[in-house]
């Protein structure tokens, strides 16, 4: 994680609004199966804090003083917990920023972008002229999902992934998976920053 975001003063608060909104604890290792398939003690559900305004004004933030360190021109990551956020950093980014944001289906839908030229499943803005692109993502437990995405990126436009961000990291995995496959991979927080072991 990025000691600017660490530092920030608002990360303690957004904290616990993961806590409040999203987080829950089974008890057990066991207690839910997660969309990976895995068994997990721990439960994220961050579209409540996406949809939170005070939460998502803060990811908001926080999302675009890193978008901004990185130099990225594109923002996006594969549907759905993706899709919200990025229209979060987009709208939370200055009136006259160049970033853009776009969206990667999971399945094609046979048709690319008639107007952007985008290849078929990734919608939103053009990538077709390149550019540095973060993916972003609302829980990451393994890392599958968005390397999916950067894949996709990679082998379907000219466009560079520079960093894949999530907002929660269940620590489950995905540092290393990130790291064998040579990305950069960082998150507003961690499984252990909310979890009251």
């Amino acid at each position: 994680m990025s000691q600017s975001i660490r530092s920030h003063p608002k990360w303690p608060r957004l904290v616990d609004l993961v806590r409040e909104l999203a987080f829950i604890d089974g008890g057990s290792d066991d207690a839910f199966t997660l969309a990976s398939g895995r068994q997990s003690r721990w439960f994220f559900d961050t579209k409540p804090v996406m949809m939170h305004p005070e939460a998502s004004h803060i990811i908001g933030e926080m999302l675009n003083i890193r978008m901004d360190e990185l130099q990225a021109d594109f923002v996006g990551g594969l549907e759905l917990g993706a899709v919200p956020l990025t229209a979060i950093a987009v709208t939370m980014s200055a009136r006259d920023s160049p970033r853009r944001g776009f969206m990667v289906r999971k399945e094609a839908k046979g048709r690319g972008g008639r107007k952007t030229n985008n290849p078929p499943g990734i919608e939103g803005s053009s990538l077709e002229g390149g550019g540095k692109i973060v993916i972003v993502e609302d829980v990451t437990t393994t890392g599958g999902s968005a390397i999916k995405a950067v894949q996709r990126i990679h082998d379907d436009t000219n466009c560079q992934v520079i960093a894949v961000i999530s907002i929660v990291d269940r620590e489950e995995g995905a540092s290393e998976a990130f790291a064998a496959a040579g990305i950069m991979f960082e998150s507003l927080m961690t499984r252990s920053d909310v979890a009251d072991l």
